[in-house]
């Protein structure tokens, strides 16, 4: 997935505003963190660096890795002007927002004494990539967190009623967040997030490309959660933590955030309607499905460990985000095609090779010397897959001569 450089302006989202709503955030978990000052010698056996007792070194970033976005925030408020974007159907945003305060969740992240000693039954192997799937979660619920936050509070002004619903998103996303980064002091570790935020580089997005990416992200996020929930509850032998259990209610916030999305696309004509936004929709599907499935497949002992096979469980991901968001977008790839994982699965093996070949212990130069091939054969690929065939789909079209929506 190609990403533009961090942008220094007024665009991004200010230190002091950073500082202000992870001090919110610390506040409303405040205690709920607590990792032993002795953190056992078994996580550093693991291969973990910390910067303190308990408290890891967050994972390098990669082109892989869930990443912090900013935005143009003046774009955004005209996005959301009812003035400037008569299309915004206020009647719709208005009742997402009362399902939003009712906040379905509020009592559902509760934990209880079965926390702690599951993870203590989890050692070895699986303990490592428990922790590694475990922070990758929460920086990308945290990631949101920060987005949806400043969004809410740049938008008060032009559109009330959509920066409410940010911000409750905002709260969502928080107490994902929150929750996964107590499930990791369970294993003695835990991030600073305060640290995380000032630290990180920040991708900058136009805000067309942040509706695209957030939707796919919320939709494939659902997917996720419940169908790994659903193969638990059938398979229960390999429920071996009770974070799991939370999937079935926390799914639904990704979902509820999905659709909010998905009106905003409806809203905005030009981004659902024209050669442009079908190329757009390609690029941003076929970037988060790539994403997935190769970020998946570095880390299938973590799948297995609960009774998955991470091929067949892309897969079912996959073709399920794609069903969805064929609802809204003009085109989306044909992911049923047999060529299209075909190609995902030799973008695997090459991945598997530039990893390798990275891990050796050569100069930098020779080893990107010998990736290169991998990287052509990778870009390949996804060319392929771009150039290949899409559905067309969308719920929204435009009438030949009155140039209006119609559903």
């Amino acid at each position: 997935m190609a990403f533009s450089a961090m942008n220094k302006s007024s665009r991004q989202i200010s230190a002091p505003t950073r500082k202000a709503e992870v001090r919110a955030f610390s506040r409303r978990s405040r205690g709920a963190v607590k990792v032993s000052a002795t953190a056992s010698s078994q996580e550093k056996h693991l291969g973990f660096e910390t910067m303190r007792d308990g408290i890891k070194v967050a994972a390098e970033e990669s082109v892989l890795s869930p990443r912090f976005y900013t935005t143009d925030f003046d774009e955004m408020e005209r996005m959301f002007s009812l003035d400037i974007n008569p299309n915004l159907n206020l009647a719709e945003l208005e009742a997402m927002l009362a399902e939003f305060k009712l906040d379905y969740n509020q009592k559902h992240f509760v934990r209880n004494e079965t926390f702690k000693d599951a993870a203590e039954k989890i050692q070895g192997d699986a303990r490592k990539i428990f922790i590694e799937f475990l922070e990758r979660s929460c920086t990308a619920e945290f990631s949101g967190f920060l987005l949806y936050k400043e969004l809410g509070r740049r938008l008060k002004t032009t559109s009330p009623v959509v920066a409410d619903i940010f911000t409750l998103m905002s709260r969502d996303e928080a107490r994902h967040a929150g929750f996964l980064n107590k499930a990791m002091s369970d294993f003695n570790l835990a991030l600073d997030l305060g640290f995380l935020t000032k630290n990180r580089k920040y991708t900058f997005f136009k805000p067309k490309f942040i509706i695209y990416a957030t939707y796919l992200s919320e939709k494939i996020g659902y997917w996720r959660y419940i169908s790994i929930y659903r193969h638990l509850q059938r398979n229960p032998d390999n429920q071996l933590y009770p974070l799991f259990e939370y999937f079935e209610n926390w799914c639904q916030d990704e979902n509820r955030h999905g659709d909010f999305f998905a009106a905003v696309l409806k809203a905005r004509p030009e981004l659902v309607n024209d050669w442009e936004a079908k190329l757009w929709s390609r690029f941003f599907c076929l970037s988060v499905y790539i994403t997935m499935y190769l970020n998946d497949h570095q880390r299938t002992a973590f799948y297995e460990s609960i009774g998955l096979k991470t091929t067949e469980f892309n897969q079912h991901v996959i073709i399920e985000t794609n069903k969805s968001t064929a609802r809204i977008f003009p085109e989306v790839p044909d992911v049923e095609n047999p060529a299209f994982f075909k190609q995902l699965d030799k973008m695997v093996v090459y991945n598997s090779k530039i990893l390798e070949i990275g891990a050796m212990d050569l100069p930098a130069p020779l080893k990107t010397l010998m990736q290169l091939p991998y990287i052509e054969r990778m870009i390949a690929g996804v060319f392929q897959c771009f150039i290949a065939s899409p559905l067309e789909a969308g719920s929204v079209d435009i009438a030949p001569t009155q140039g209006e929506l119609v559903y």
